[in-house]
């Protein structure tokens, strides 16, 4: 036989369970999860609010003239230049441009970073010879190889996609390599115990195993890729938001720079945000922390 009670100090409803010798046993009660126990404030509301103070404390200082504008531009004056800049077309079509040279390196950087990482990490063969290489060439800092890319490609779009590419090679090499060779080994052994074959081992096992590395490897190459493009648009570019900060900066226009900066930091974003939209779908197997 079973009693509901309400707990006079907690103020929670609990449940006693009483015998037929009429003795009360342990209370039971239901226990809420810690995040359901938080305000009501939405998530998202909190995310933002960081951007959003930051922003409101650039609008203060710029009004106040504590920051002025041959400096730094406000937030009136920058998004003014954004909508003057929308309107004629100029930073669409810029856009478009930086986006495709900066896609266009990652595939390839992306591919050769890829296929090298599987075969160091499959082969101890293909370790020894490709794994030395890859580390001395990674410390080399691709700023530096800007003069010799100028001397083999030119100064067309072709030096532009190859640094992106070195940029965004590297961190996926990294990481697949990385992700391959910490494969549990409990796993590999379940798979030889089952009988699978060396193709299956790579296809069912290590290949999924490697796959949360190879995603983190490609956030980070995403990140390095604009940054290599904010070089590589410096290499005599006539188009693109390189070439739009260019021309601002002959000029001082300190707004049209910021607008540029921001829309390099919205592209980031942008694909970031794909490449969290891929773990979800890929990476749906596997249980992870989400925060406290």
């Amino acid at each position: 036989m079973r009693s509901l009670q309400r707990d006079p100090i907690l103020n929670i409803g609990r449940i006693d369970s009483v015998n037929p010798r009429g003795m009360t046993g342990l209370p039971l009660q239901t226990i809420t999860p810690a995040s359901a126990r938080r305000g009501s404030i939405p998530r998202w509301v909190r995310r933002f609010s960081g951007p959003v103070l930051l922003v409101l404390i650039w609008h203060v200082a710029s009004v106040s003239g504590v920051l002025p504008g041959e400096i730094l531009a406000g937030p009136a004056t920058v998004i003014s230049s954004a909508v003057k800049l929308f309107a004629t077309g100029e930073l669409q079509e810029a856009m478009w441009i930086s986006l495709r040279r900066a896609l266009s390196g990652l595939a390839i950087g992306g591919t050769i970073g890829v296929t090298l990482a599987v075969v160091a990490g499959l082969f101890r063969l293909g370790e020894d010879l490709i794994d030395a290489p890859m580390q001395m060439l990674r410390t080399v800092p691709n700023v530096a190889l800007i003069p010799l890319l100028i001397i083999w490609f030119g100064i067309g779009e072709t030096p532009k996609v190859a640094l992106i590419a070195l940029g965004t090679a590297f961190p996926l090499y990294l990481n697949v390599y990385a992700g391959i060779r910490n494969v549990d080994s409990t796993l590999i052994e379940a798979g030889r115990t089952l009988g699978l074959s060396r193709l299956a081992m790579i296809r069912h096992v290590i290949l999924p195993g490697a796959l949360p590395n190879a995603l983190v490897g490609l956030r980070y190459a995403l990140g390095i890729a604009w940054l290599a493009l904010v070089f590589g648009e410096q290499i005599n570019a006539t188009a693109g938001i390189g070439y739009l900060m260019a021309n601002a900066r002959e000029f001082f226009q300190t707004d049209v720079i910021v607008v540029c900066l921001a829309v390099y930091a919205l592209l980031g974003l942008a694909v970031d945000f794909m490449v969290r939209t891929l773990e979800k779908v890929f990476l749906a197997w596997r249980p992870a922390f989400n925060g406290t």
